[in-house]
């Protein structure tokens, strides 16, 4: 992962979940407000597993990006069997892979068998959470140290990735809530802009902040800065490209919400009035007839007194 592509692929891949997230779990809360319930994984029509299966596919490729393809010999061991220093990065890269590759499988495993779907939902929650905390551990305590401003973008990024982790575990108590489903989805999307802006961030010279260059270590290539005050506004303005993002996040999250009830929310919304419309009018008509049916009664009480005075 330490590289442009190694950023840039993983981020792709995680805002196309976290979108496809978004878009289903706006459509489902907006035709079904009453019954939604949230899920880690969106079925399709034709090809029910879809989802698993891509998710299967690109964590499949990253781990073998991380431990055939991208070592120059092809493996990521010594001659003597132990892993070398230099691939201790590669080894964590791939056991994040890996977690959401034993998720996937785990999902799929359970909607086959079809157990109680109460404690298959809750299990497949609960794998999906044990994804994002082994992400949040390795990422944590990643044998690479993440110092500079290399550091304050992957600080920012475990900040992020343990929102998806939270959300994920409240959504196994809090199955139907639909603004942790919405969180988690944004979470999960925002993730990959984040991976992104990194993979561009570090490692395009044209992009790095004044004051700071590309430095290669061998092992690992790394952004320095000259000057104190150099690090200083390169961390600062990774704060404002945070803070940028985030805004623009939330903005787009509200107005694809917005959107999407528009387009799916109007039928739920038509029915309710006309509901209300035929409950009015039969309220109407109960009301009418009723003053009728009294009106009735008094003629009729009218014409028994005027017959008994007569008599």
């Amino acid at each position: 992962m330490g590289s442009f592509l190694g950023h840039v692929l993983p981020g792709f891949a995680f805002v196309a979940l976290g979108l496809w997230h978004l878009f289903n779990n706006i459509k489902l809360f907006c035709l079904h407000p009453n019954t939604f319930s949230s899920s880690t994984w969106f079925p399709i029509s034709k090809l029910r597993h879809l989802e698993l299966y891509l998710i299967m596919l690109s964590s499949t490729a990253s781990i073998s990006m991380e431990l055939f393809i991208g070592p120059r010999r092809h493996h990521p061991f010594d001659v003597d069997g132990t892993i070398p220093s230099n691939h201790l990065h590669n080894f964590e890269h791939s056991s994040i892979s890996m977690s959401f590759l034993v998720y996937a499988v785990l999902a799929l495993v359970l909607d086959r068998a079809r157990p109680r779907a109460a404690a298959s939902e809750g299990l497949t929650m609960l794998a999906a959470a044990a994804a994002f905390s082994q992400q949040l551990l390795l990422f944590h305590f990643h044998s690479t140290d993440h110092m500079g401003v290399e550091g304050q973008y992957h600080v920012i990024l475990q900040v992020v990735i343990f929102v998806s982790l939270l959300t994920t575990i409240m959504g196994i108590f809090l199955p139907k809530s639909f603004l942790v489903s919405l969180v988690r989805s944004s979470s999960i999307a925002f993730q990959g802009v984040w991976l992104i802006v990194i993979g561009c961030m570090l490692y395009r010279p044209s992009l790095i902040p004044k004051g700071c260059y590309i430095h290669d270590e061998g092992r690992h290539i790394i952004v320095k800065c000259s000057t104190e005050e150099a690090l200083h506004r390169a961390k600062s303005l990774v704060n404002l490209e945070f803070s940028w993002l985030f805004v623009t996040n939330t903005l787009f999250v509200v107005t694809l919400y917005l959107i999407l009830d528009r387009v799916y929310g109007e039928n739920v919304e038509y029915s309710s009035l006309t509901t209300n419309n035929q409950t009015y009018q039969d309220d109407e008509e109960q009301h009418f007839e009723s003053k009728s049916t009294q009106k009735t009664s008094f003629v009729q009480m009218g014409k028994l007194v005027g017959h008994g005075q007569k008599m």
